[in-house]
């Protein structure tokens, strides 16, 4: 009897619909979820004949759920104290792997196991782009993420000074005037270097780059020399950077110290001048350090991870992966608020954040559940409504059913 398979179709659907909303209450505090709509429509319709002007004379029979839509809007954006949430501010997923298989997900509470590798709640690892001498090689095949925890970075030696000088035109011939500057050594041990200047001429100045005698047991090479300014106080000689400036036999077992004294900046511009003003050094700049503890890292709005250490310096540890699908509707949802991509969804294309179409990544935050608790609520009284309204149907024409029969007896 089409009578009571027509309301029965209603109650489904709207079962249907009360789950939806009801996953979506559940879920109102998970990490970046997309809530869910579900979506019905009309069944087939049976015709019963034609009408006076040939018009079909069509029953429905029902209805049934059409789909059962995700929206992803985004969440709002809450700030953590954790350096290992990160949220995407926009389009796209994050990529993780386990076991060989890539999922997509929105949801940016990782944690780092016990070998630094960054990973999901769920133990998948966080894939990105590794560094290759030093920067980011975004044609390499994605990696995982891996945190250097407890790392020591190694020393590097001195390999380039610059000093932003003036040198006073007014001095008299015979006039002295240094500064000092700090350099290392390839065991990171700091050396206070002192760069002399005396004047010999109106256009000249004679150098000397000294370190303590008790530096160094061996000879200072190429250490010193003469600056040359034209009329208008401009460097004209040396015309090119001081290359090989060497101390040999450094007395706490280092390598040489070797490093070049750029005396040009870019474009070519010199760092050295002479006017007027008094002898001053406004800048030193050197490119050593000592060996430095990792103490921690942050990631950019592009998902560059740089790693700090307790040296002052940085090094970039990889770059986050960010996916993008044609047609997000067509994802999988796979649970544990991950994703796969699909036919429906095309084929995951993956770069970096901020390019491409796709979202920035915002450090120290998570992404919330996009549900409205108030929208879900009002939604649940109207499906409530239609399931109480398919159910009376069901009673009514039960009650026709036995009249029916009743009037048979």
């Amino acid at each position: 009897m089409p009578s009571f398979s027509i309301p029965l179709t209603g109650l489904e659907a709207d079962s249907t619909a009360l789950n939806t909303i009801g996953n979506n209450l559940s879920n109102l505090n998970t990490t970046a979820f997309k809530k869910q709509d579900t979506e019905f429509q009309d069944l087939f319709y049976q015709q019963l004949g034609v009408s006076g002007s040939n018009d079909p004379l069509l029953a429905g029979m029902g209805t049934g759920v059409a789909a059962i839509s995700s929206d992803f809007s985004q969440g709002s954006l809450t700030t953590t104290s954790n350096a290992t949430d990160m949220a995407l501010n926009g389009n796209g997923f994050f990529i993780v792997q386990q076991n060989g298989v890539q999922e997509l997900t929105r949801a940016g509470n990782f944690s780092l196991d016990n070998s630094g590798k960054l990973i999901t709640a769920d133990g998948q690892q966080v894939m990105g782009y590794p560094v290759t001498n030093g920067a980011v090689d975004t044609n390499a095949p994605l990696a995982a993420i891996n945190i250097p925890v407890g790392a020591v970075e190694q020393a590097q030696s001195t390999k380039n000074i610059a000093l932003i000088t003036n040198l006073d035109s007014s001095s008299a011939t015979g006039t002295q005037f240094a500064t000092t500057m700090t350099m290392y050594d390839s065991l990171g041990t700091a050396h206070s270097a002192t760069v002399s200047f005396t004047k010999t001429s109106p256009t000249q100045w004679s150098y000397s780059i000294n370190l303590p005698g008790s530096d160094y047991s061996g000879s200072a090479i190429n250490n010193t020399g003469t600056l040359t300014f034209d009329s208008n106080g401009k460097l004209t000689s040396p015309s090119s950077n001081i290359s090989g400036i060497q101390f040999t036999n450094l007395t706490d077992g280092a390598s040489d110290l070797n490093f070049h004294w750029n005396l040009y900046g870019s474009p070519g511009n010199p760092l050295v001048m002479q006017s007027a003003s008094s002898s001053t050094v406004s800048q030193t700049n050197q490119d050593g350090f000592a060996a430095g503890q990792y103490q921690g890292f942050s990631v950019d709005a592009s998902g560059v991870i740089s790693a700090q250490f307790d040296n002052g310096q940085t090094e970039n540890i990889g770059q986050i992966a960010v996916a993008t699908v044609n047609n997000n509707q067509g994802l999988q949802r796979l649970g544990d608020n991950n994703y796969t991509a699909t036919t429906g969804s095309g084929q995951a294309s993956i770069g970096v954040a901020g390019l491409g179409g796709r979202g920035s990544i915002q450090d120290d935050a998570l992404e919330a559940s996009n549900v409205d608790i108030s929208t879900e609520f009002a939604n649940l009284i109207v499906a409530q409504r239609a399931f109480e309204a398919n159910s009376k149907t069901v009673t009514t024409f039960d009650t026709i059913a036995q009249e029916t029969i009743n009037l048979i007896r």
